[in-house]
């Protein structure tokens, strides 16, 4: 079997409630990791990316994350209704879908003014 040319990681943490830190779901399923699968299979990327479940990225604040390796594009705030935009732009065409991306000065450092 070929290498996968990519691996998304979809965050699937859950936090009891009234936890300090937001979670990412709520009940620990994840919509968007299911519409990225499905579309990745429909696109005919099935052996060349992997979507995958993921624990805490520790990006909270920016929920529901994921991220693209091996480009490293952080996504933050991602919706079911961007999966689409993110296979067929990022996926398919190799560009980083921007609107979605979490700013590196925001990603792990406490300085980030998203953060609570």
């Amino acid at each position: 079997m070929p290498l996968f040319e990519r691996h998304v990681f979809v965050c699937h943490n859950t936090r009891p409630e009234g936890a300090p830190r937001p979670s990412c779901t709520r009940d620990g399923k994840s919509d968007l990791h299911a519409e990225l699968q499905r579309l990745v299979k429909e696109a005919g990327l099935g052996a060349r990316v992997r979507i995958n479940k993921s624990g805490c990225l520790d990006q909270c604040e920016h929920g529901p994350m994921m991220v693209v390796y091996p480009e490293a594009a952080w996504y933050g705030n991602v919706q079911t209704e961007d999966a689409a935009e993110i296979v067929r732009e990022h996926l398919v065409g190799g560009h980083p879908v921007e609107r979605l991306r979490v700013a590196e000065e925001c990603l792990n450092t406490k300085s980030c003014p998203h953060q609570g």
